[in-house]
């Protein structure tokens, strides 16, 4: 897709975001900091919880070096912009640092965290319209909260969505509490990003960084099983779900799971089909780095159902996101480094 589309979703309507390359080329995953609210809970929470537990030390004083160094990208736009110019990236739909989900605080203070989130993400947008579209966060430890401030981003703030953890202070999202969130996003036409913040019972992966590593993908491959068979996605067939991280393990390993359902009658209580019918209803980044298996990726996901996505400013990050799908055909490259984005965010006509 050369030239320009026309932005036709929601609150934004109007704005146009240009392809400054052969293919329109949107970055599905990329964060975004608000200083505002990370000073409001360090003085409203004595004892705040670390972000990512089962961490080691050594991890830790990496991490703190990082922040340190990527700060001026995680919460301000120019020099996300000049990184955008150099990666070949033309649109960003950032979306919260997962570090800022906030779901340990009570509910009002949770509530008055997102709305700081959420205002200080639309700022960032508003500066640059045709190169940012936003995600926002929801207090999901109140569910009515929840949907009220979804209902914010997508009518007032003209978001595309939100990103959401995995699970909620260990709760699955398949718990019925949350049911209500998943239908209104549904009956808005809301993306849900779905980003997890490590393992929830990671004790054997605190070394060597693994409760990111093998973590991350571990929950979100966690997260999908228990919507799947919890029958979320039975009950809410439209809902608009993006994974992160390639969609953690099930695209690689669905066979068990539809081997269980077959043969387990449990495992379809809740659960009308098979696994990977469901899984044909996702979408998921392709943030696999490597080639091999984005390949793979393509054959059994389909490439109507992926997108480019960068992890942008983290060290975790695909260093040349453009150029990791030089190998694939030009139609299906066309498609997963921007058409498909463009279209779940409401981007093209």
């Amino acid at each position: 897709m050369t030239g320009s589309i026309q932005n036709c979703g929601h609150a934004e309507s109007g704005t146009i975001v240009h392809s400054r390359g052969k293919s329109l080329v949107v970055d599905i995953h990329c964060h975004f900091a608000v200083g505002t609210a990370e000073a409001r809970v360090r003085e409203a929470v004595s004892d705040m919880p670390l972000s990512m537990p089962y961490t080691s030390a050594a991890s830790q004083q990496v991490n703190i070096a990082q922040f340190a160094a990527i700060g001026s990208r995680l919460n301000g736009v120019q020099e996300r912009l000049e990184d955008m110019d150099r990666l070949g990236i033309d649109v960003q739909a950032i979306s919260p640092s997962p570090g800022q989900y906030f779901y340990f605080t009570e509910p009002e203070l949770g509530r008055e965290l997102s709305h700081m989130v959420n205002d200080g993400i639309a700022e960032a947008v508003a500066s640059h319209p045709d190169r940012l579209v936003g995600l926002g966060n929801v207090p999901l430890q109140n569910t009515e909260m929840a949907v009220a401030e979804l209902r914010r981003c997508i009518k007032e703030l003209g978001f595309r969505g939100v990103e959401i953890n995995t699970n909620v202070n260990g709760r699955e999202l398949a718990d019925p509490a949350f049911r209500p969130f998943f239908a209104a996003a549904q009956e808005l036409g809301a993306l849900i990003f779905v980003h997890p913040l490590g393992f929830t019972h990671g004790e054997r992966l605190t070394e060597h960084y693994l409760n990111n590593i093998i973590g991350n993908p571990l929950e979100s491959t966690l997260a999908l099983s228990h919507l799947i068979f919890g029958g979320v996605l039975d009950a809410l067939p439209g809902l608009k779900l993006c994974v992160a991280h390639g969609g953690g393990y099930l695209p690689s390993y669905w066979g068990r799971m539809d081997h269980a359902w077959r043969v387990r009658p449990e495992c379809r209580v809740t659960c009308a089909h098979q696994p990977s019918h469901y899984l044909r209803q996702i979408w998921v980044d392709t943030l696999v780095f490597d080639r091999e298996q984005l390949n793979a990726l393509v054959r059994t996901h389909g490439a109507d159902r992926l997108c480019l996505g960068t992890d942008y400013p983290f060290d975790m990050s695909e260093p040349d996101p453009v150029g990791f799908h030089d190998d694939l055909d030009g139609p299906t490259r066309a498609k997963i480094l921007g058409l498909n984005a463009a279209a779940l965010l409401g981007l093209a006509d």
